[in-house]
Order: structure tokens, then C-alpha cells, then sequence
């Protein structure tokens, strides 16, 4: 889910506490979801500005399936996100969820909430338990931009290889591998480590790191923004791959040996990848064309 440039919820009531303890304790009864929230303090907005200046940017930004946000618009949109803060979406790192070293008594399971959801974009926050993991995935005919608000997490992200511009001399067609699945040969865009607080990040359809993995060294918390969302309907969804090592044995691939390249095969739907989904309880977005 994220692309890398060159280089929860603040609950407003008792109703909404109750409203979402019961939600999460129902959660609990199959996965045990461990994010924890707590009221903030009285003094905190139940509005952010930022965030809704976010939403407003995005509406402009974003005109639908089959476009991509024009240069300025992109550069807006960094600019707001790179400003934004946990507090504008409920967080805090007081959270226990967020604590260093916290307990955790099943495997690591990302859980996700949606902030806002049209047909040309989407606003949500994932959840990354300490080693838990989004594996390799791609976002098709999307752009999407990254925030990490907290924690620290481990990018791997990769950019299909072009054959008609590609500065690599090995072949990047598709070939079969031992087991019989097609392989294809990627250039890696990033593999760093990132700590909040940082600049956000960009990808777009065909470049910027459009398949990329997390890993949550520590527990996080990632803003995206994602334009268009998902549509299995309009042939937008998710792709899962793995790296193929040890495939060839010749000079030739030596810049893959050094990590510039690297062979996706595409995968089934890693177990991993399976999240839960909580409710978004943090400032609200005015959205006039509800009234």
C-alpha cells in the first residue's frame, strides 16, 4: 500500500464508547482484535481541520476510475498529509495499542477502518500489531497516498520492469518457474525502514512502488488514501505475490543477486493478509453532498 518518494479513534460519547467496546468485544469472540481506545481529553476537537481539509483536497483531486490527479494536485495532497498528525484522526500514542513490547496472545493480525468511501477515493487507517505483516500486493490502476502517523515499519516495494525502457539487460518477460507458475521481473523502488514522524508517500498505477509488503517493527498506524478504491467489479482488485529466489545461475542476473531486481510470481491470498475491521470513531468529516 505504499509507494516510497525518491529519497483509533477518539470516541465523541458514552453512546459511541459503548457503541464501539461492544463492537470490539464482539470482534473478540473470533479473533481477539486488541486495539484498545479510550476517551481523549475534553479539550480535544471532535473536528480536525486538517483532516477535513484532506477530504476536500481529495474530492478535487480525484475524478474517477481511469485518471490519475494532476501534478499539483498531487503536490497538495503531500503537503496536507506530510502536516497531518495522529490527533487528526483520534490517535494517540498513548494508546495501549501502541505501547513498545505489548503482549499479544494470537499472531499479529492487521485491523483496518474506513475514515470515508466513495466511488473515487477512499480514506482509511491499518492497524499493524509489532511483526505483523500486509504481504506483497499491488494496487491496480490506482494512486495511492501513504502516511505512517506512528510506529515504525519496514517498506519493501517493487515497479514492474518495462520492457521497451528498461536499463536492465536480463530478459523481463514472463517465464515459467519450477512449479509451473509464470514469473516476472520487478526493479525494487524501496526497501527501508521508516519512523514516524515522516513525509508521506506517493504511487502511482505503473510506478512510485505500486507492489509493495509492510512490515511493523513496531505497532503502527498508516494513513492511506486511495483513489480509485478497490472494485472487483470494475477489474480493480487485489493481486498477491511472492519472490521467486534461486531461479536462474548466470552472470547475467547479477544485478538480481544485488537486489536491484527481483522474480513475483503471483500467489493465493496469504492467511496473513486476512484483517480485521473496526468501526472509525475519530473526527468527523462535514460532507455537504450527505445533508
Amino acid at each position: 500500500m505504499m509507494g516510497v518518494k525518491s529519497a483509533g479513534f477518539a470516541r465523541r460519547s458514552d453512546e459511541s464508547e459503548h457503541h464501539v467496546d461492544k463492537a470490539i468485544k464482539k470482534r473478540r469472540c473470533r479473533r481477539r482484535v486488541t486495539i484498545q481506545l479510550k476517551r481523549p481529553p475534553e479539550n480535544v476537537p471532535l473536528v480536525s481541520n486538517t483532516l477535513q481539509q484532506l477530504f476536500e483536497s481529495c474530492n478535487r483531486a480525484f475524478k474517477g476510475p481511469g485518471t490519475v490527479p494532476c501534478a499539483s494536485d498531487v503536490q497538495n495532497l503531500c503537503r496536507i498529509l506530510d502536516g497531518m498528525k495522529p490527533e487528526d484522526v483520534g490517535l494517540s500514542k498513548d494508546l495501549h495499542f501502541f505501547k513498545p513490547k505489548t503482549e499479544i496472545d494470537r499472531a499479529p493480525r492487521v485491523t483496518s477502518a474506513t475514515i470515508y468511501k466513495c466511488d473515487k477515493f477512499e480514506l482509511c487507517i491499518f492497524f499493524l500489531p509489532e511483526t505483523a505483516v500486509i504481504p506483497l500486493h499491488n494496487h491496480p490502476e490506482m494512486t495511492v497516498f501513504n502516511k505512517l502517523l506512528l510506529g515504525t515499519m519496514h517498506i519493501k516495494a517493487y515497479d514492474w520492469v518495462d520492457p521497451l525502457s528498461s536499463d536492465c539487460s536480463i530478459s523481463p518477460t514472463k517465464f515459467l518457474d519450477v512449479d509451473g507458475s509464470s514469473v516476472r521481473l520487478a526493479k525494487l523502488k524501496a526497501n527501508t525502514t521508516f519512523t514516524a514522524p515522516c513525509d508521506s508517500s506517493v504511487l502511482y498505477p505503473t510506478s512510485g512502488g505500486n507492489i509493495h509488503e509492510f512490515t511493523a517493527i513496531t505497532p503502527c498506524a498508516v494513513l492511506d488514501v486511495i483513489g480509485p478504491p478497490y472494485s472487483k467489479d470494475d477489474g480493480r482488485d487485489c493481486t498477491h505475490y511472492q519472490e521467486v529466489h534461486g531461479l536462474l545461475d548466470s552472470e547475467e542476473i547479477r544485478k538480481v543477486r544485488e537486489g536491484r531486481y527481483g522474480w513475483l510470481k503471483e500467489t493465493e491470498i496469504p492467511k496473513e493478509s486476512e484483517m480485521d475491521r473496526i468501526e472509525y470513531m475519530g473526527p468527523q468529516i462535514n460532507n455537504p453532498s450527505n445533508s
